[in-house]
């Protein structure tokens, strides 16, 4: 397929089990402010979420090339964990990577990220420590207890952070100047009402 040059793209990984909440708030805030959000499967055939939803994919995994994205965003799901059904989209995060563009994974997409040895020498995050630790991988000492971490052109998260997610992921892209990505955050995290003026007046 043909991405439209004159829109920046964001390239979104969808697979059965994938994590309804992981992403959500990075690809609203995305979408909103001029940034195109384009799902990609491994087949062009329907997914099923978590949550139950089916979705259909713009594209598949096979036609995505770095050079037309800005970022790929790995959601967390089932199947990370389960097997090497998404191992595909391990590899694509390393050409990305390779390509010097960014990728950001959440949850169970950070195990995938850990088989494919890209969290070896890059501090990152994840569900837990032990999670990650079972894939073998040769990183344990760069992991944070945190809830973000970015880390050049890695973006990791554990799964109860989708806020914090967001936030690296609009911070990485420059989508909201600092003073209002911190008020957004505030307001989605911590329900801080005082930033919602903040968040309102930048669109």
């Amino acid at each position: 397929m043909t991405e439209n040059a004159q829109t920046p793209t964001v390239h979104l990984a969808v697979y059965d089990t994938l994590a309804d909440w992981e992403a959500g708030h990075a690809i609203a805030e995305l979408n909103r402010r001029g940034h195109r959000v384009v799902a990609v499967g491994v087949t062009p055939e329907p997914v099923t979420t978590i949550g139950g939803l089916r979705i259909l994919p713009d594209m598949t995994l096979e036609e995505l090339r770095p050079e037309d994205s800005e970022l790929l965003i790995l959601p967390g799901a089932d199947l990370w964990l389960t097997g090497d059904a998404l191992a595909p989209f391990g590899r694509a995060a390393r050409a990305f990577l390779a390509a010097g563009v960014p990728v950001a994974a959440i949850c169970g997409a950070t195990v995938g990220l850990a088989r494919e040895g890209l969290l070896d020498d890059r501090a990152h995050t994840g569900a837990a420590a032990q999670v990650l630790a079972m894939s073998g991988y040769a990183g344990g000492d760069r992991y944070r207890d945190a809830d973000a971490v970015t880390d050049g052109d890695v973006i990791t998260a554990g799964p109860t952070d989708p806020e914090a997610f967001a936030r690296e992921i609009l911070a990485r892209l420059g989508v909201l100047e600092p003073h209002v990505l911190d008020a957004w955050f505030r307001l989605y995290a911590h329900s801080d009402a005082a930033a919602y003026e903040i968040v309102a007046a930048a669109g």
